[in-house]
């Protein structure tokens, strides 16, 4: 084939190839239809190394101008969906490139100069990356509101607390959904530190060894706004670390995967509450579905489907950590398997957050001002599931080693008191004086307040506990915490 010909295929490393890649070969190893939502991120990445190379007298101040226009309106095309994405040209980076310098001419060519795709590519997910940890940390936000919003109407509601699923201590509902709260903030201040880590600039590194040319990379790094809490650029140090570290990725991952296992963990209750044997709420119809054969059914499909999701987030953390596990430096073609399992990782996360947030909160009505809809409670069912267990069978062991008792023997008693409720088809509460009185005879008429589950609830006043007076406190913290 002759050399011009062949050049006309507008590969970036075309002269010293003599024949084209395979139409196979572009399919298996492009990238340009998942990637090219990196597309802004790319554009900025690349307005701040062409102000750069500018400053640096790398580049003429008409050439950087001719790149500015000229990415501005590559910036419009896409925008509005007339930009055409080429698979020959295989990627986001190509295809603006190629783009660039059709509308410029020959600055577009200048563009590169003191890069390569290796580092432009790093700087581009972290960029793209960055932003998307900002939203769900946001999404975060809203989601530990409504929990918020619903546990303050429900502080004084008698959950029964279980452990093995079995009834163990009553708890206020509220402070059940603060458990929640807890750990979706823990999951907040994860990807805090993950974001700190990504905000670093791998431009600069080129290939794998630096360049040769006067580059500023911590003018990058400020431009880009890369830089700590104190305003001090950020930079990976490394030329061969900064092109081939993907631990950002990783990182995001992990953490999103714990994320989603705290609603993978939420949406069990919430699956466990709304079936018949509970009763204890009901979501709006609107995240439930029916059944093609039994009328009567209303299927929890969005609870459910989160915690299958969260397999599959799960799982997107498993092959990153594979895909870099067997990588010797620096940068090798298996990283463009980092953006489609990191894509659908963030975008899985973010639509949960969101519908998660309305499913529990509810949705704003602007006609009332009010949020409507989010979970309802049946506060009944839960107070009636609360006194089949015995729930207060260890206030009555804090009562006696109160007496004087010592803790395992005042277990022991407890222990045939309940065996006795049990026999009689009773409640503890429900046992007379007299009988208690035969287990100990310290046990006094007193015993009834603390064998109430109110008694119990309110007895846990203690930092963490479950009393509605340090509920309340704790909704106030978390308020006040998340602004």
């Amino acid at each position: 084939m002759p050399h011009n010909q062949f050049d006309k295929k507008s590969k970036a490393w075309s002269a010293l190839f003599s024949e084209p890649m395979s139409d196979l070969v572009k399919r298996y190893t492009a990238s340009v239809f998942f990637d090219q939502r990196l597309w802004q991120a790319d554009i900025t990445g690349s307005l701040a190394h062409a102000e750069m190379l500018a400053a640096q007298g790398i580049l003429s101040a008409e050439d950087r101008a001719d790149i500015e226009r000229g990415l501005g309106l590559i910036g419009s095309e896409i925008a509005s969906g007339k930009f055409e994405w080429k698979l020959d040209l295989e990627d986001v980076h190509l295809n603006i490139e190629a783009r660039l310098t059709q509308l410029i001419g020959v600055a577009g060519k200048r563009l590169h100069t003191g890069r390569s795709r290796n580092d432009q590519v790093a700087t581009d997910v972290r960029l793209w990356l960055r932003g998307e940890i900002d939203l769900i940390g946001v999404l975060l936000t809203e989601l530990q509101k409504a929990l918020l919003g619903v546990a303050e109407k429900n502080v004084e509601v008698i959950l029964p607390g279980f452990t093995h699923l079995q009834v163990a201590q009553p708890v206020s509902f509220g402070h059940h959904l603060l458990a929640y709260v807890e750990m979706f903030s823990r999951d907040g201040e994860r990807l805090s530190e993950v974001r700190r880590r990504t905000n670093r600039l791998p431009l600069g590194a080129a290939a794998l060894a630096g360049t040769s040319y006067p580059l500023d990379r911590e003018r990058v790094a400020r431009t880009l706004g890369m830089v700590d809490e104190h305003g001090q650029p950020q930079v990976c140090q490394n030329s061969l670390d900064a092109v081939s570290d993907r631990d950002f990725c990783i990182e995001f991952s992990a953490a999103a995967s714990l994320c989603m296992v705290h609603i993978s963990r939420l949406s069990e209750e919430l699956i466990l509450w709304m079936s018949q044997n509970f009763g204890f709420i009901q979501i709006a119809d609107r995240f439930t579905t029916g059944s093609s054969i039994m009328p009567q059914k209303k299927n929890p499909d969005v609870p459910e489907l989160a915690r299958g999701k969260t397999g599959r987030v799960v799982g997107h953390l498993m092959g990153l950590i594979t895909l870099m596990k067997g990588q010797p430096l620096a940068y090798n073609k298996d990283n463009q398997e980092d953006k489609e399992p990191l894509f659908d990782t963030v975008d899985t996360l973010k639509d949960t957050l969101r519908i998660f947030t309305e499913m529990i909160g509810g949705q704003f009505n602007p006609a009332t001002g009010q949020k409507e809809g989010g979970i309802t409670v049946n506060a009944e069912a839960m107070e009636r599931a609360a006194l089949k267990g015995y729930a207060t069978a260890t206030d009555l062991a804090d009562y006696l080693v109160k007496k004087g008792l010592p803790f395992r023997d005042a277990h022991e008693t407890v222990a045939h008191a309940v065996k006795a409720a049990i026999a009689h088809q009773v409640n503890l509460s429900e046992l007379p004086l007299t009988v208690l009185q035969q287990f100990n005879p310290a046990i006094e008429k007193d015993v009834y307040e603390v064998l109430s589950l109110r008694g119990s609830l309110n007895a846990r006043d203690i930092l963490g506990g479950t009393a509605p007076n340090q509920v309340r406190l704790q909704i106030a913290r978390h308020r006040l915490r998340l602004g």
